[in-house]
């Protein structure tokens, strides 16, 4: 549990992490720097998640994830993962928006929609998400291939539009950490009413 000690994260250490670790911290709901499968399960529901993707998501996203994040440490059955160390689980096969350091970069998230967004300029449909996961695949990394097919489903599954569209707002909303936040705020604003 030493891995534990200091890591609950003060407003200037929010501030002092990438924007991998922002868009993970979302999950983190205790803030105490490490996420818990219930933890990613509480965060898929905040967001609109249904019991199955969640339930889903928290399993396989945490028990993929935990190990990487927790490198030289002997398996933890609870599959924590580290926020501080989540650059080190970044997987082949992705967008490359984020660097091995967790840094988002511009070029990469432009890229995704100058090469794939050919049917309206600032938004993917289905097939043009289908084609750019086909394009981004490394030569036999299926692990790679999964995670990315598996987090682009799920985001396309719970944030395209009304016209069946993934927005370049949207898609930048997942990768600075900003979106989830604000679907949960939406949630419980409707729930209220």
């Amino acid at each position: 549990m030493a891995e534990l000690s200091n890591l609950s994260s003060s407003p200037s250490e929010e501030s002092e992490k990438n924007v991998l670790q922002k868009h993970v911290a979302f999950f983190d709901r205790n803030h105490d720097g490490v996420v818990y499968p219930w933890e990613t399960f509480k965060g898929f529901r905040a967001i609109g998640a249904g019991l199955f993707l969640s339930s889903v998501s928290a399993v396989f996203i945490n028990i993929g994830l935990s190990s990487k994040t927790r490198p030289g440490k002997c398996p933890n059955f609870l599959f924590p993962i580290v926020i501080n160390n989540i650059h080190l689980a970044k997987h082949g096969s992705d967008s490359g928006v984020y660097d091995s350091e967790g840094r988002f970069v511009t070029l990469k998230f432009e890229e995704i929609f100058k090469k794939h967004a050919l049917t309206y300029p600032d938004a993917l449909t289905e097939k043009e998400l289908k084609a750019m996961l086909k394009a981004n695949r490394e030569p036999k990394d299926y692990k790679g291939w999964i995670g990315a097919w598996a987090e682009w489903t799920a985001l396309y599954i719970l944030c395209k539009d009304d016209n069946g569209l993934l927005t370049k707002q949207t898609v930048k909303g997942v990768y600075d950490g900003s979106l989830f936040q604000h679907m949960e705020e939406d949630r419980v604003s409707k729930k209220k009413k």
